[in-house]
């Protein structure tokens, strides 16, 4: 476990911009956490990660990722997706972190994503609302959300 005297730093790069390192260290959290801690055998590499308009932001603590999200450019609004908390961070701040820099990102636009059903109240606190009914993904239940575009 990392110490957790050692600063956790924000970070934002398109994929182009990630040395492979960094990539292999922010798709392994992803793996970690979506595809074993919670049993979801489903392709995590979708092909969107690298879209030019895709950009990806992370908080490391020691140059280890610790915290993730992407922003996608879904052209007419922005959709954040695959966030991510490694599972000995929980509990500190790090989602809120990246959904306040993220937001920053996305700027006046609109904004959807896919809520994990537990976390509606937490993603509503930033403004986004349920869109839509309850769903399950791989066996998880999702709620769509939205964010409208501000003035």
């Amino acid at each position: 476990m990392q110490p957790q005297t050692a600063e956790v730093q924000l970070r934002v790069a398109s994929f182009a911009d990630l040395d492979t390192r960094t990539l292999y260290d922010l798709l392994r959290l992803r793996v970690d956490v979506f595809v074993v801690e919670q049993e979801c055998a489903y392709p995590e590499l979708d092909g969107r990660d690298t879209e030019l308009g895709t950009r990806h932001l992370w908080l490391a603590r020691d140059r280890t990722p610790v915290a993730y999200l992407r922003i996608l450019d879904d052209g007419d609004r922005e959709r954040i997706g695959r966030v991510v908390v490694a599972g000995a961070e929980r509990g500190r701040g790090h989602a809120a972190r990246l959904l306040d820099e993220a937001l920053t990102v996305v700027g006046r636009r609109a904004c959807v994503l896919d809520a994990q059903a537990h976390l509606v109240d937490f993603y509503a606190g930033y403004g986004f609302r349920p869109t839509g009914p309850e769903y399950l993904d791989d066996g998880i239940p999702h709620v769509p959300m939205r964010r409208d575009p501000t003035p």
